[in-house]
């Protein structure tokens, strides 16, 4: 499939395209939002602001933000992603999954992996929360503690799940809309081209993971989602399909939904309060550290052991072995060659 792009443009020049497809998306989202917010709400262009940033304040100020929430990340995010795969005339599929499908085992466990990793994360988020910086800089902390204590605030009263249909719309606004937006943006188009210009999977996937958590602006939050980050690059990495990073991610807030939902219901303890800076003690901390690494190294050793669809040989007319030029690209090969198809390896 031709593009109306060229499919060799410099990554640098591809996430300059991401940038600019991203700021049209959301003016696009913005549209909708203010379209939708008239229709279903009776709110007027100039009031979705003031509705959207005090949603307990307007009767329709919770349903009108999840739904100004869940319009601008997919529309903003994904609708960049897909139009930057389309706009170089890429398949969908052959660009964020180039390896192409995978067994549904290594989504469970990539899940799993999630679930089991969260006492221990719960360690580097109670780390990261009592952070102090130098006295030089006191008016920066400051000033970070304000802007996060406004944003939790914010969000408590959109995650204030009083029914389950409210519960459920947090889920797909909360959980599935970043899963699917956040990963086609950050692995599927920022880390597979980072990948590509610093020439080393490694550099990309830690690149694109401090983007990650950059761009949330929560500085007290940045290590956990960080680390949550390279975890997610490289499930991505060793898998070349984007479902399993996004299987893990869709877990990681619909983990913290369901424990933030239990606890409103009071059907289970504060040790649980996914809000909470504390960490849990440190036997489930060990005893996190320990599975979590068996799993990453579960899951490697079999992500990575996939046959590479580059490397299938055919019978030649000379009757030797040659490559297939039909093969897909894969996550471990996406350098463009001479014949237009991604062929070039990474250094470790």
């Amino acid at each position: 499939m031709k593009g109306f792009v060229s499919n060799r443009l410099h990554p640098l020049a591809n996430l300059i395209l991401l940038l600019v497809l991203m700021l049209a998306a959301f003016f696009v989202a913005g549209f909708f939002i203010s379209v939708l917010g008239n229709v279903f709400f009776g709110v007027g262009l100039q009031e979705i602001g003031n509705v959207t940033q005090n949603p307990t304040q307007h009767p329709q100020g919770w349903a009108l933000s999840m739904l100004s929430q869940g319009v601008l990340l997919f529309v903003g995010f994904a609708g960049a992603a897909l139009g930057l795969a389309s706009l170089t005339g890429y398949r969908w599929t052959n660009y964020f999954a180039p390896r192409g499908s995978v067994p549904f085992l290594w989504l469970l466990m990539a899940a799993l992996l999630i679930v089991v990793s969260l006492p221990f994360m719960s360690s580097l988020i109670a780390w990261n929360a009592n952070v102090h910086l130098p006295n030089s800089l006191h008016g920066i902390e400051v000033w970070a503690r304000e802007y996060e204590d406004r944003a939790q605030a914010l969000t408590k009263a959109l995650t204030n799940f009083n029914s389950p249909l409210r519960f459920w719309v947090g889920v797909l606004v909360i959980a599935v809309v970043p899963a699917i937006s956040e990963e086609l943006v950050f692995r599927g188009v920022v880390q597979r081209n980072l990948v590509q210009g610093f020439k080393s999977r490694h550099v990309g996937v830690w690149v694109a993971a401090f983007i990650f958590s950059a761009i949330h602006l929560q500085f007290f939050g940045f290590v956990p989602r960080f680390v949550l980050g390279l975890i997610l690059g490289y499930l991505y990495e060793w898998s070349g399909n984007i479902l399993v990073p996004m299987a893990a991610h869709f877990t990681q807030n619909f983990t913290q939904l369901l424990l933030l939902y239990w606890q409103q219901g009071q059907w289970v303890g504060p040790e649980l309060d996914p809000d909470a800076n504390e960490a849990m003690p440190w036997p489930w901390v060990l005893a996190s550290v320990l599975v979590t690494a068996g799993l990453l190294y579960w899951l490697h050793e079999h992500l990575t052991a996939q046959p590479d669809p580059t490397q299938l040989r055919t019978l030649g007319s000379k009757g030797v072995t040659v490559p297939t030029p039909e093969a897909a690209p894969t996550a471990a090969a996406r350098t463009l060659g001479r014949d237009g198809v991604d062929v070039g390896r990474y250094r470790e």
